[in-house]
């Protein structure tokens, strides 16, 4: 089996066991792990699709002496790279915002169930 369908087996893989935990696990902070790892698994799925033309970073080198020719080596796509970067940080500050908010909820049921945080027996103050 080709390396790369693997890798893309195991990405989907991925992307599927954080989409079966977000639908059905109860708790906030076991559906915030599984947005982690979905998340994670999109950022592979970035970095194999870079990957695919080639595995060298795109830097530029000297410049070549006279008469010399440069041999073109297959570069990764440096697109997904700034794409991947991006997500990391919003992933990141995404998740820091949710388990600050998953902290509050803590001192209102400490058991973090879903279901136990219906807005019909909490007053205007957030309490029960």
């Amino acid at each position: 089996m080709d390396p790369f369908r693997l890798l893309e087996l195991l990405i989907l893989v991925a992307v599927l066991v954080g989409f079966v935990g977000l639908l059905l696990r109860r708790n906030l902070f076991l559906k915030v792990l599984a947005m982690d790892v979905m998340g994670s698994a999109v950022v592979g799925l970035f970095v194999l699709v870079a990957a695919r033309s080639g595995l060298q970073s795109p830097i530029l080198t000297a410049p070549l002496a006279p008469g010399a020719v440069a041999v073109p080596l297959p570069m990764a796509d440096p697109i997904p790279q700034a794409v991947i970067l991006t997500a990391i940080v919003i992933g990141l500050s995404i998740q820091a915002l949710l388990l600050v908010v998953i902290t509050r909820l803590s001192r209102i049921d400490p058991s973090l169930d879903l279901a136990s945080f219906d807005a019909g027996h909490l007053d205007a103050g957030g309490r029960r």
